[in-house]
């Protein structure tokens, strides 16, 4: 296996800078996820590792081999596409072992490669069918095993479950956690779904217009973002922002609300955003900071999200209460929140306090 390092590694097409300047070290056999919003460069990332696209700047290193004019068949890596690129006129054991043919790998080899990879992925059924025969999953699975037998050091998963339907994505998440794991390759993983990300990485990118803007693990990045925009991609409902007045132990929101603070963040009064994350605000019948005038509720069974206001010309907030609670449109709901889940962000910089 090897780890991957990116240094410096920048991107353009033409004059418009795509990704700009990634330093990212990923270690042997992590997952690790890069996720981000549409055209924030994830997948130029994902194919810049692959050797699909050359790098306008910067060092890219596989098992400490700089990569950077190595074509993409002597990386020694495999692309898992989230359109599966099977040949339809093939069986699925004849596309799981098309790569190897035209490597020219012994038959015997093939054979058993291919029968270790059907094992593991649960295919040995599915051998002889042609890719129409096959369910969304099933073909999935297949380009996961026609990557799987080429033994790489690294496996590139480029948005490989968009295509399926919500219930068929959280079981080939789970079967691809399964997989990373007991196999133990070192995988770079591309989303734009920040759910996915979260149950899938050992270590996220959070990327927006070709930068990192924070990598850690999972629980670091829900716990303390260091941006706005990390702030609101991480999380589901996102977390609220609201515009407040910093004031040393405590922060306001417009004229009616003020916030305890865990401890002091300013010694002069300062314009900051807000964050309260839907989860955090609780419904405890103790004092409540905050009263929320309900607009709208949503029952999901385990949870109720409710959504309001706390001024009424203010912004819209969701909380995410137990799904026992009932909120009619119109109604005062008192909430509170612990210091310690109140996020402060500088209002210019978007930085975290």
């Amino acid at each position: 296996m090897a780890e991957v390092t990116l240094t410096g590694v920048s991107k353009f097409f033409g004059t418009t800078k795509v990704i700009e300047g990634i330093d990212l070290a990923i270690a042997d056999r992590e997952l690790m996820v890069v996720v981000g919003p549409s055209g924030c460069g994830k997948s130029t990332l994902l194919r810049l590792v692959a050797g699909l696209e050359e790098a306008s700047g910067g060092e890219i290193r596989i098992g400490g081999r700089l990569v950077n004019r190595v074509e993409p068949k002597d990386r020694d890596i495999a692309m898992v596409f989230q359109n599966y690129a099977l040949y339809p006129h093939m069986s699925v054991r004849e596309n799981m072992a098309y790569g190897l043919k035209i490597r020219g790998l012994p038959k015997s080899d093939i054979e058993a490669r291919v029968r270790r990879a059907a094992e593991t992925l649960q295919l040995k059924a599915l051998l002889d069918r042609k890719p129409r025969q096959l369910s969304g999953g099933q073909r999935q699975r297949v380009a996961m095993g026609r990557a799987l037998v080429r033994e790489p050091q690294v496996f590139l998963f480029d948005e490989p479950l968009s295509n399926l339907d919500a219930q068929l994505r959280v079981q080939m998440r789970v079967e691809i956690k399964r997989l990373q794991q007991s196999l133990g390759i070192t995988s770079i993983y591309v989303t734009h779904d920040q759910v996915e990300a979260m149950t899938l990485a050992d270590r996220l990118v959070v990327m927006k217009a070709g930068v990192a803007e924070q990598i850690g693990t999972p629980l670091d990045l829900y716990e303390r973002p260091e941006t706005v925009f990390v702030a609101s991609f991480i999380g589901s409902p996102a977390m609220n922002l609201l515009p407040g007045m910093l004031e040393s132990d405590r922060v306001s929101l417009g004229s009616v609300v003020t916030l305890a603070l865990a401890a002091p963040r300013s010694n002069a009064p300062r314009a900051v955003t807000v964050g309260l994350r839907p989860e955090h605000l609780l419904r405890d019948g103790g004092a409540a900071p905050l009263t929320l005038t309900v607009e709208l509720s949503e029952m999901l069974g385990a949870d109720t999200v409710v959504h309001g206001r706390i001024e009424t010309e203010g912004p819209m907030i969701l909380a995410r209460l137990p799904g026992t609670v009932r909120a009619a449109p119109g109604e005062r709901l008192p909430l509170t929140i612990a210091p310690e889940h109140v996020h402060l962000f500088d209002r210019e910089s978007g930085k975290r306090i």
